[in-house]
């Protein structure tokens, strides 16, 4: 392999002639150019140039000899006078994080799921805040989510016997600590190096399950290489794409490398790695296609995105082990209800046609605190799933960060069994809950100075003092 200057290296910077240096070898990216999921600007960008740093944000280090043809590899950079490659230059953004994170408080001192995502607002960069903050249109359902469960009210149990607190349980047949799972997020690399290894390490280390994302930043082999003990569990989040035979598109993430299947004009690859996805996901995937997948796999398979009980209903009808209520986090279409806000009808539904007992129930979305996952467990369901809470407390903290948050969750959930008066986890009752407000709107919330004072709203760019 030869050595290549970096003078020369320097010289094809152009969209048409594109060289780019990662991990200390050159690649030939010219052809690659349009097929990048994540657009052609932030290649374009590093044309040249050492792009190492930002490719390891969002890829598997080894993405590129998995995907790409090895006839892209140039050669090897050569080194400089100090013999070290050409250092990239702290931006202005690098040194506002460089600086926030050296003020970062102590890890003892995060108390709540809210003091993560304080630090991460502050610690990561613009655009991994964005990414992993932002929500759909006006973000609606993304605040409800959280704002819902203060509609839920409680109704402790008094003169019982709560000295032992057992949170324990199965999910899928599968042993956890508490009802508690890390959801799929994707890209974790932007929130930290280790990425979804750091989330499989706290989650091994806290006996809870970790699911695995499509649009992991990492590796499956990575993921899975991470767990702390032989036989600690993980799920796989499926992205169903439109050429099922293909298994390299269902072990690549994001990455599509196939030359002409899709042209710009099909995909929007500038919108990055989300709107990329949303063009080579299988659009019409439908009820029907549950018997295929059920007749080439054994696991069982939860299907992620009920948001009604209509849909609930054909889920178990269909077959399917379980089902996760879910608006995706509030980042897909604005206004789509709570999970919490119908969990209680899709239960209903589910007793009314005696289909209850025949798959587990899963919410995600806005749950913070111990409590919440109290009044899920009380309104029917098996456990819950939590997704930017982890993103933000790896961000600061890595994997002793999301096993601190965890510890949180568990600690919280314990005190909130012990004061309701549920020694167990079939202890806890829909009569414990009250939720006669729960679908009122209109209804005033307690104010939420917490997640206030974390959430960071939304503002039109340029000169506000014009408006």
């Amino acid at each position: 392999m030869r050595t290549v200057s970096l003078q020369e290296i320097a010289q094809h910077n152009k969209k048409d002639d594109l060289w780019v240096i990662i991990h200390g070898k050159v690649y030939d990216l010219t052809k690659f150019l349009p097929e990048h999921p994540g657009g052609q600007k932030v290649v374009l960008k590093f044309a040249g140039k050492d792009g190492t740093k930002t490719f390891d944000r969002f890829h598997p280090a080894d993405i590129i000899q998995r995907y790409l043809s090895p006839d892209v590899c140039i050669g090897e950079a050569e080194v400089n006078n100090s013999g070290e490659q050409e250092p990239e230059v702290e931006t202005e953004e690098d040194k506002r994080v460089r600086l926030a994170r050296e003020k970062m408080p102590r890890l003892d001192e995060m108390y709540n799921t809210f003091d993560f995502e304080s630090v991460a607002r502050n610690i990561l960069k613009a655009d991994s805040w964005a990414y992993f903050n932002g929500g759909a249109n006006d973000e609606i359902s993304m605040r409800e989510n959280h704002n819902a469960f203060h509609r839920i009210w409680l109704r402790p149990r008094v003169m019982v016997d709560v000295s032992k607190i057992d949170m324990t349980t199965t999910m899928l047949g599968d042993k956890a600590s508490m009802p508690l799972y890390i959801s799929a997020t994707a890209l974790g690399k932007m929130a930290h190096p280790d990425g979804e290894k750091a989330l499989a390490v706290a989650a091994g280390k806290r006996g809870v399950i970790q699911m695995i994302p499509t649009l992991a930043s990492c590796s499956i082999d990575e993921i899975v290489g991470a767990r702390v003990h032989a036989d600690q569990t993980q799920w796989f989040q499926l992205y169903v794409h439109k050429d099922r035979r293909r298994e390299k598109d269902l072990r690549q993430k994001y990455v599509h490398e196939g030359p002409n299947e899709f042209q710009d004009e099909e995909i929007n690859r500038e919108g990055g790695a989300a709107t990329a996805m949303s063009g080579i996901i299988d659009n019409t995937l439908n009820w029907n296609d549950l018997a295929w997948f059920k007749s080439i796999t054994k696991l069982p398979i939860v299907l992620k995105g009920i948001q009604t009980k209509e849909d609930a209903v054909l889920a178990a009808r269909y077959g399917c082990a379980g089902i996760v209520i879910s608006n995706h986090g509030g980042r897909q279409l604005d206004f789509a209800p709570s999970p919490i806000e119908i969990l209680p009808e899709i239960m209903s539904a589910l007793k009314q046609e005696k289909l209850e007992n025949i798959m587990e129930i899963y919410i995600d979305g806005g749950i913070r605190r111990g409590s919440d996952i109290f009044k899920a467990l009380a309104l029917g369901a098996k456990g819950v799933g939590i997704g930017r809470p982890t993103l933000y407390a790896m961000s600061g903290y890595g994997a002793k960060g999301v096993q601190r948050l965890l510890e949180l969750y568990q600690n919280e959930l314990e005190m909130c069994m012990r004061l309701m008066g549920t020694p167990t986890l079939a202890d806890i009752k829909p009569e414990m809950v009250d939720i006669r407000n729960l679908k009122d709107h209109f209804v005033a919330n307690p104010t939420d100075y917490l997640a206030n004072l974390s959430y960071e709203k939304m503002v039109p760019r340029g000169n506000l003092s014009k408006l």
